[in-house]
């Protein structure tokens, strides 16, 4: 059949025409029972997060979510996407190595030197694997979960490897600490809002 004859006809249609379609160029009336989607293609680009001018290594920070908010922490690196890696140290205040996101911390005027940190260490623990959670064993099934109901889940222990890494990473900072007055009891105490205090008049 040729391309002239797939051709639209026009029709009389009251006062005006119209355009008919070749039965061949028809749409179909019949659509199968299941179509397959398509993944949908993501418009955003991944860019460098960018931090602000005042989250720098050595800035102490205050923490406004998760588990430690509320404690005075020290920046220790940038990370990818906007995280950061902090420290407490874990002997003043009990806040080990984590990541936090930039958005839900203060910054500081107080600063701690790190130049006696080793950056060997700190690179070490600033990879994604260095953070990534262990599996959770599957549960016990038949007579030995049932005697097991009763006692008491054992408390999980930090691995040696991180205990070293947390110890490398915080004395040289803890013997900064040292030589400031008040620097440790300021690490030590928690940030909290009275009544009538506004967070956004304030300097830290």
């Amino acid at each position: 059949m040729s391309a002239q004859e797939n051709k639209p006809t026009t029709k009389k249609f009251g006062k005006g025409e119209r355009s008919v379609p070749h039965p061949s160029q028809k749409a179909s009336k019949w659509y199968p029972a299941h179509t397959e989607s398509a993944a949908k293609k993501s418009r955003k680009s991944i860019r460098p997060a960018k931090y602000r001018s005042s989250l720098q290594p050595g800035t102490v920070l205050i923490l406004l979510a998760g588990r430690f908010r509320g404690k005075r922490v020290i920046l220790l690196k940038q990370l990818s996407q906007g995280a950061l890696l902090v420290t407490g140290p874990f002997k003043i205040n009990g806040v080990p190595l984590r990541r936090v996101n930039a958005r839900y911390v203060i910054a500081t005027s107080t600063k701690v030197d790190l130049k006696a940190v080793d950056s060997k260490v700190l690179d070490k623990v600033a990879g994604d694997s260095y953070f990534v959670r262990e599996k959770k064993s599957k549960k016990e099934k038949g007579e030995e979960a049932f005697m097991k109901q009763g006692e008491k889940a054992e408390k999980k222990q930090p691995t040696s490897e991180r205990a070293s890494d947390q110890k490398s990473i915080d004395k040289p900072i803890l013997s900064a600490i040292k030589n400031e007055e008040f620097l440790a009891s300021y690490l030590s105490s928690s940030f909290s809002l009275r009544h009538g205090q506004r967070p956004h008049e304030m300097k830290f």
